[in-house]
């Protein structure tokens, strides 16, 4: 059963949201009548001025060729593109096609900065932001991180702005009571409320980083962005996808933690326009039934060493291949996901303490935090040649590369940078980090090898890419 991106009323977008709370408390059950007969509406009042409606719009200029092409498909299958128009009407202004999506973001902080998903604004060009009174303002992109599926935008700040506190998601526990709060369908802000169902849930697929809050608070397109609300009224998890057999809520629905949602608004808030994350340089892999037998554990737990790249941050830190890291700073990883996802928390500065199990041996080293590395020297390549990679910026490969277009890329190869809207390269379907292999069966190892090949003249054009780690191979015409 795939997990549905939430999609926006009618419009582009994704399911996806989170969860977490703040700091530990005594739990108590209710013990008579009274306890029972209570109301959040003290809870709601304080939380929802904080949740607003979110508004993208990408608006993609077209030639009249293909504006009237466009009209013709539109006319004799009767079709339109979903979320536009090839011609003015509710999609743009004639010449002009327009993609519309609807999510939900929180205002975490009284400059103006609101978090939400990238799935809601992503291609998008303009945003407009509307508060619960209904005031609405035009919004700036400060940041993108697709790989946590998180987005940070900034309104002019109103004087009575209302932001959010940002709560503490490792405190969250199964049974804990939480809020959603979004706009699903477009309906208007819409309140919800349940339990945190799960924690660290993986294999949900939405984003990079694999540990999402389970709740079973309803959660319905248009709720992403939205707010997921502990009883302190903070924000533990920004709701991002739901698991639907109809695109409706089922009662499983999935938030990025808060904990996450403070990295990426720390890297806004210092000015960045992407959240630079350690590299670690090596290749860890999941601890099976197996291996935990082999190396003593009573159970599969913790991440396998498999690899390690020469100079890197790992091999300097003295892992071994065979080691097993339990821990990172005294939290527990028990498997890969959990392992990237503690490891991303961390800063660029500093050393991380590895709690790592060496043969029968447990130890702790220190690694060394620090951004990845330029292997090799970009030598960027526009191509300008009439060929299918006209409009793309291209770079060579290395973990520097690989961490700002945020994918993990090979370490020799040339990658996809940006590609123009409306240029070859954007209509044959190439898209920023595609890593391009061969062409015409030629291996490509640098961006000298490309343009020695673009200069010249085929009569089509096999183009092998690497996408997400699948090899995909089109032709087009020369």
């Amino acid at each position: 059963m795939p997990f549905s991106p939430l999609r926006p009323a009618g419009l582009l977008s994704v399911l996806l949201l989170a969860a977490s709370p703040a700091v530990a408390q005594e739990k108590a059950v209710p013990l008579s009548k009274g306890d029972i007969q209570f109301s959040l509406a003290p809870v709601v009042k304080r939380a929802a001025p904080s949740v607003v409606n979110v508004y993208a719009t990408h608006v993609e200029k077209r030639s009249a060729r293909s504006s009237a092409m466009d009209e013709f498909m539109r006319r004799f299958f009767g079709e339109d593109r979903p979320g536009g128009s090839g011609r003015g009407g509710p999609g743009g202004a004639p010449g002009e096609r327009a993609q519309r999506s609807l999510g939900s973001g929180v205002i975490v902080d009284g400059s103006g900065l609101v978090i939400t998903n990238n799935h809601v604004i992503a291609e998008m060009n303009e945003v407009k932001v509307s508060l619960a009174d209904k005031r609405e303002f035009e919004a700036q992109i400060v940041l993108r991180d697709p790989r946590t599926d998180l987005a940070v935008l900034k309104i002019k700040t109103p004087a009575d702005i209302a932001p959010m506190p940002i709560g503490d998601s490792d405190h969250l526990e199964v049974g804990d009571f939480v809020l959603a709060i979004g706009n699903p369908f477009g309906v208007g802000q819409t309140v919800t409320q349940g339990i945190v169902s799960a924690l660290a849930r993986t294999q949900v697929g939405s984003s990079d980083y694999q540990f999402f809050i389970q709740t079973d608070a309803a959660i319905n397109p248009g709720n992403s962005g939205g707010a997921l609300v502990d009883l302190q009224g903070r924000l533990v998890g920004v709701n991002t996808a739901i698991y639907s057999q109809s695109g409706g809520s089922h009662g499983i629905g999935f938030a990025i933690p808060a904990s996450m949602i403070r990295a990426v608004v720390d890297a806004a808030k210092g000015g960045g326009s992407l959240v630079r994350r350690p590299w670690l340089g090596a290749r860890v892999q999941s601890v099976t039934n197996d291996i935990a037998e082999s190396v003593g554990l009573d159970r599969p737990t913790g991440v396998l060493v498999a690899s390690m790249q020469a100079k890197s941050p790992a091999e300097e830190a003295g892992l071994k291949r065979g080691d097993v890291i339990l821990s990172i700073d005294g939290q527990n990883v028990d498997d890969p996901e959990a392992f990237g996802y503690r490891f991303a928390l961390k800063g660029i500065t500093g050393t991380a303490q590895f709690g790592i199990l060496r043969g029968t041996r447990r130890q702790t080293i220190p690694v060394k935090l620090t951004a990845a590395p330029e292997t090799r020297p970009r030598d960027l390549l526009k191509v300008k040649t009439r060929t299918p990679f006209a409009g793309a910026t291209l770079v060579n490969t290395s973990p520097a590369v690989g961490e700002e277009l945020q994918a993990d890329l090979p370490e020799e190869g040339v990658a996809v940078s940006a590609v123009e809207d409306g240029s070859l390269a954007n209509r044959a379907g190439f898209k920023k980090g595609d890593v391009i292999v061969a062409v015409n069966g030629t291996p490509v190892a640098s961006t000298k090898d490309l343009d020695r090949l673009t200069q010249r003249s085929f009569g089509l054009w096999e183009v092998s890419i690497n996408r997400g780690g699948e090899v995909l191979t089109s032709v087009f015409g020369g």
